[in-house]
């Protein structure tokens, strides 16, 4: 194996969320060291700030088991490529960001062959499969992780950890200015707006955008006045959606690549489960949780799941803070009823606001700095 590079940084992110914390740390490290270099699997945001892409991060938004049967060859070969390429070209430290099932199999590689390994983001191991922390073991040098309560469970099992905190919340800003939002997407004043995310990933976002579509026809036959704002990843699911909301009768606007614009514009967000339901948490907005995983998924996550709820926002409250409407739960009617249940209750709203606010008070820590000082060593 070549020397390796102390001025090269090997990257790996997953989807939307993973480019958009992969932007935070390149930012944070390159703040505090000059001239460093960075390479791998990156998304729009990471090549703004300067990474340079071996692949683009939507080859990895993919989502339930049938889903990733469908793409493993193209994966697997994907993960032969970059093995042989960091071994051929060591970076000083290779970081692979959320994206588990891809990443640890690369890491693994990559620390055998005497690459320092370091995973940004712990997967749910409180939530499913815990099993999954002897493989970690042998996978990474240190995990960072961005909930306070995660880094007990790497310390007991003897894993380096160092908590950061989340970078969205020294992004997203205490007070959100709903006004300001609304303005810059052209959205009239005085009327209710519901922010429609259906995901990032194709699966997702097929399966859950007619379904939310439909319950916004439901929303406005009870709140004729009520505004929709949906909002798009960029790339091919935004494609699907605008030929999807083409026609519509339906007040809409469409956005694509700006969906923390579109939440704080809302009064209530129905949205997939995933990082964007942290993102609406933070923002102190009331939600509705869908979330539908094909047939083969289910049958096979049934029996690893450890808690009752899915959503962030429910996971760090350990309670049932907003609804989430599960597979065959998740119909128009019922989603529609779950949205007007908070349109109707101003003071519920307030209520979940207060505790959001905690929330992000709890979780903001200036994860760049902690970043940093986490991955300056290796450097």
């Amino acid at each position: 194996m070549s020397v390796p590079s102390t001025q090269t940084i090997g990257l790996v992110a997953g989807e939307a969320s993973g480019d958009m914390l992969g932007a935070h740390l390149m930012q944070a490290l390159a703040a505090r060291r000059a001239g460093l270099q960075f390479e791998g699997v990156v998304g729009p945001r990471m090549l703004q700030v300067g990474a340079r892409a071996l692949f683009s991060s939507e080859r990895l938004a993919v989502n339930g088991l049938a889903d990733v049967l469908v793409h493993l060859p193209g994966l697997l070969r994907m993960r032969r490529q970059l093995v042989r390429h960091f071994q051929s070209r060591p970076p000083a430290v290779f970081v692979g960001i959320d994206a588990p099932d891809f990443n640890f199999g690369l890491e693994a590689r990559l620390k055998a062959a005497g690459i320092p390994t370091v995973h940004f983001v712990s997967p749910s191991l409180w939530a499913w499969r815990p099993e999954r922390i002897e493989g970690i073991r042998a996978a990474v040098s240190r995990m960072l992780v961005v909930f306070p309560f995660e880094q007990e469970i790497y310390e007991r099992a003897g894993i380096p950890v160092s908590y950061v905190g989340h970078p969205l919340a020294d992004e997203l800003p205490m007070q959100p200015d709903m006004t300001g939002a609304r303005r810059t997407l052209g959205i009239p004043e005085g009327m209710p707006v519901v922010a429609l995310l259906p995901g990032s990933r194709m699966g997702e976002v097929q399966r859950l955008a007619p379904i939310m579509l439909e319950a916004a026809r439901h929303i406005r036959q009870r709140s004729p006045q009520a505004h929709f704002v949906l909002a798009a990843a960029p790339g091919q699911a935004a494609r699907w959606l605008q030929a999807k909301a083409r026609g519509l009768d339906l007040p809409l606007t469409l956005v694509v690549g700006r969906s923390i614009e579109a939440m704080t514009a809302a009064d209530v967000v129905l949205l997939a489960s995933g990082t964007a339901t942290l993102e609406a948490a933070l923002l102190k907005k009331p939600m509705v949780i869908a979330y539908i995983i094909p047939w083969l998924t289910k049958v096979w996550v049934k029996n690893k799941l450890l808690l009752p709820y899915v959503g962030l926002p429910n996971i760090l409250s350990r309670e049932f803070v907003v609804p989430e409407l599960i597979q065959d739960q998740a119909t128009p009617r019922r989603l529609a009823a779950a949205v007007l249940d908070w349109l109707e209750q101003p003071a519920r709203c307030r209520a979940v606001a207060a505790r959001f606010a905690d929330l992000h008070a709890t979780l903001r820590c200036n994860a760049a700095e902690r970043i940093a000082d986490a991955l300056l060593p290796y450097l």
